[in-house]
């Protein structure tokens, strides 16, 4: 396994500079940092790129979708307009030198329509099944992050990400599970990853209030016992927002200071990563 951290825990805004985070990341010991592709360009993300092999790192790459490209929506115009955006963080995701792309890819973040949920998740299914061959093309796997009831009401489940996956009928289309998430919405944590399977391509860990791992009430037994179950190998990422204060905090709802300070945090996770996991 590999462990990474996302960057968004030492960023006040999502359109910070990443670059300075870097030398952080890689004197902690990390193998790898995970970036958003908010706010990114084809400049950036071909300076990013160099930057995170300079300091002898990997990356991987998270996304989301606003409500003019809305791969779910009934507007042709719109769906297109999301699939189009889709295919740019594909080809911008490899451009960075990342072959992992994940998170809320499938419809946006905070917008409901339950009435309409079978069919917004076949159109999701449909734009990953167009997607394929630009994920082939850039040799990039695409992850659908299951998130908690608050923040969609698409996928919640790590059967709904494995589900959509499936529907898509790509093999590079997977799931994105995160014990932040799955501490709300399973019933059982081991029975979620196990059913997941092969379509398991992407991991965030955090505790039940997204600090740091091993400092809550998350069964971590039972989240490295169902990994090794099904053989996942690949990156685990420490997705934790703990600093109030700042919009990107904001966004996630942090009231307060989750831990003191996020280095420090970041620290610490990788300590407890490393022992669990390793």
């Amino acid at each position: 396994m590999k462990f990474s951290v996302h960057a968004g825990l030492w960023m006040a805004q999502w359109t910070d500079e990443i670059t300075p985070i870097l030398k952080t990341v890689a004197d902690l010991g990390y193998d790898g940092v995970e970036v958003s592709l908010l706010g990114m360009s084809d400049e950036k993300a071909e300076a990013l790129g160099k930057a995170v092999r300079d300091h002898g790192l990997e990356a991987t790459c998270s996304d989301g979708l606003s409500v003019e490209k809305d791969i779910t929506s009934k507007d042709a115009d719109v769906r297109a307009a999301g699939l189009e955006y889709l295919r740019w963080a594909v080809s911008t995701t490899a451009k960075i030198g990342s072959r992992g792309l994940a998170g809320v890819v499938y419809a946006p973040w905070g917008v409901y329509d339950p009435a309409n949920k079978p069919a917004r998740a076949q159109r999701s299914a449909e734009a990953f099944a167009a997607l394929h061959d630009d994920l082939e093309r850039h040799d990039v796997t695409l992850g659908i992050e299951a998130i908690n009831r608050f923040e969609t009401d698409l996928v919640n489940t790590a059967a709904e990400a494995t589900a959509m996956a499936k529907a898509s009928g790509s093999s590079r289309v997977g799931a994105l599970l995160d014990t932040f998430h799955l501490n709300i919405e399973e019933k059982d944590i081991t029975t979620a990853i196990v059913d997941t399977g092969d379509k398991l391509v992407h991991f965030h860990v955090s505790d039940n209030d997204r600090g740091v791992p091993g400092s809550g009430h998350v069964p971590w037994g039972e989240v490295k016992s169902a990994l090794d179950q099904v053989g996942y190998d690949g990156w685990i990422v420490a997705e934790m927002f703990v600093i109030a204060g700042n919009p990107a905090s904001a966004d996630l709802n942090i009231w307060r200071n989750i831990e003191p300070e996020a280095t420090d945090a970041a620290r610490r996770a990788l300590s407890f990563m490393k022992s669990t996991f390793a």
